[in-house]
């Protein structure tokens, strides 16, 4: 028998389990050069619920009542990690050079796990969490919570970058400085320009990887078979840089999920990955900067779908008004925020990644499906065609594009962050009586698309169950025609 951090009995199968993961890893995976293990404090306590303390004594973005992780088995716990980090330059697709090393940082990371062993399923996804808005936001959990829980991952956030800790007003240590004044990123304010990212990146994916090194087991007893990194639209872009400069040199990560944006990507580094993009970044300058497929790389994007969708908006609007954080502005040239929902693409990415991942020394049958493009006319000017219904050509095409109840698209304009939004415009009563003149007409549309969808590989079996059931509900085609939402 075996005992974890918290004094939990593992039993011998539950080790038995954890061993095999780690041979099949050892099998599949390769060699990782000598990244230092940072020293683990923690779980640092929240001393009050959420939202209820002045002082915003607990993790900045914690989940709330608004997503129950003890409800689907899971815990949420916040570690501070530290050590000397290694300062990089990342030049332009090669290498990363060192500049100088030795410089103390410490930050956090926010770990979601599963409380059981058991439904534990092997892998670790830890996002390099997004500062855009001047906080720490994990878009990658916010999207895929319901995916992640259900299907067993361990997440991890990483606060990497100055913003995020240190800049006032919502970075962690202006935030709260009871709880975070001791972080820093910038070594003493001698290096603010996040040369130390990419170290304290990797160090946070080993101190996953060694807990005994790091002194303290931030997955409690969970033995990872794979570390998985994400981000999302900046993060991504830092992601890049990562991907092609420091994991030739660390090999912490055995996969990526870049979201709404990211690369050109070296083809060399040998590390698989899924890029999820948008229409929005389409339209926004990708375009321009597409890679074709490769055995290690898919890029997939989505018709109608926005950098920063509604669905995603409504559950983060939530933690952000509950912690103080920089609120949000609407008043775009469009009706704002695309209903297509990312989700269910994004949900798809990851799972074929890992079975690309864990079986790509078999056959080529495992591979990821290759997804058509959204179809460009010209690129200089940018030309992006558009039918009836104002939605572009090409893409993974949902039911909310192909089976339409509103023009959803990614592109805006306007003040702030409009351009990030694209736009969501209901179709009158009668443009919808006319295209389903009876509830039946509609469901069956988009369990046609749905299942279609299911089939290519882009839409998980209980996320098309989803859609359907959403769609069966709705009123659209009764008496009663209102839109979905």
């Amino acid at each position: 028998m075996s005992i974890s951090r918290t004094g939990t009995i593992l039993s011998r199968a539950t080790l038995a389990i954890i061993a095999t993961g780690l041979l099949s890893a050892t099998m599949i995976l390769p060699a990782r050069a000598q990244v230092p293990i940072p020293t683990v404090t923690g779980p640092i306590p929240a001393l009050q619920p959420p939202g209820t303390d002045p002082a915003h004594n607990y993790p900045q973005l914690a989940s709330g009542p608004n997503f129950d992780l003890s409800r689907v088995g899971y815990i949420e716990e916040e570690f501070f990690f530290e050590g000397t980090a290694t300062r990089y330059s990342t030049p332009s697709m090669a290498d990363g050079v060192v500049l100088s090393s030795g410089h103390p940082y410490k930050s956090r990371v926010i770990v979601r796990r599963p409380t059981s062993a058991h439904k534990f399923n092997g892998v670790v996804i830890v996002e390099w969490v997004n500062v855009t808005s001047g906080y720490n936001l994990d878009l990658h959990w916010q999207t895929s919570r319901d995916y992640l829980t259900r299907e067993g991952y361990a997440y991890v956030g990483v606060s990497a970058q100055r913003v995020g800790v240190q800049q006032a007003p919502y970075g962690l240590t202006a935030w709260s400085p009871v709880r975070y004044g001791t972080l820093d990123v910038t070594a003493g304010g001698t290096i603010t320009n996040d040369s130390l990212s990419y170290d304290i990146f990797s160090q946070a994916g080993q101190a996953l990887r060694n807990p005994s090194g790091a002194g303290v087991d931030m997955l409690d007893g969970l033995r990872p078979e794979l570390v998985i990194a994400v981000g999302a639209s900046q993060s991504a872009s830092r992601l890049t840089l990562y991907y092609n400069s420091i994991q030739p040199l660390h090999k912490v990560y055995d996969g990526f999920v870049p979201n709404v944006g990211g690369g050109p990507y070296r083809t060399d580094v040998g590390t698989k990955q899924i890029r999820v993009n948008t229409e929005n970044e389409i339209v926004n300058g990708q375009a321009s900067n597409r890679q074709p497929d490769s055995d290690v790389f898919r890029s997939w994007e989505l018709a109608g779908a926005s950098h920063v969708g509604y669905w995603f908006m409504n559950y983060r609007a939530q933690l952000v008004g509950r912690d103080n954080l920089n609120p949000f502005i609407f008043t775009c040239n469009r009706p704002p925020l695309s209903h297509v929902n990312t989700k269910y693409v994004l949900n798809a990415a990851y799972d074929h990644l890992v079975n690309w991942i864990r079986h790509s020394h078999k056959h080529k049958d495992n591979a990821p499906p290759i997804a058509q493009p959204i179809q460009v006319t010209s690129t200089s000017p940018l030309v992006i065609p558009r039918d009836a219904n104002g939605h572009v050509f090409g893409g993974i095409r949902l039911a909310a594009v192909d089976v339409p109840t509103a023009t959803n698209t990614g592109a805006n304009g306007g003040p702030a962050f409009c351009i990030l939004y694209g736009s969501h415009e209901p179709f009158a009563p009668g443009k919808l009586a006319a295209l389903y003149p009876s509830h039946r007409t509609y469901t069956s549309m988009v369990k046609r698309v749905t299942k279609q969808n299911q089939e290519d590989g882009f839409v998980l079996e209980d996320d098309a169950d989803e859609i359907i059931n959403d769609a069966e509900v709705s009123l659209v085609g009764t008496s009663h025609p209102l839109p979905i939402p």
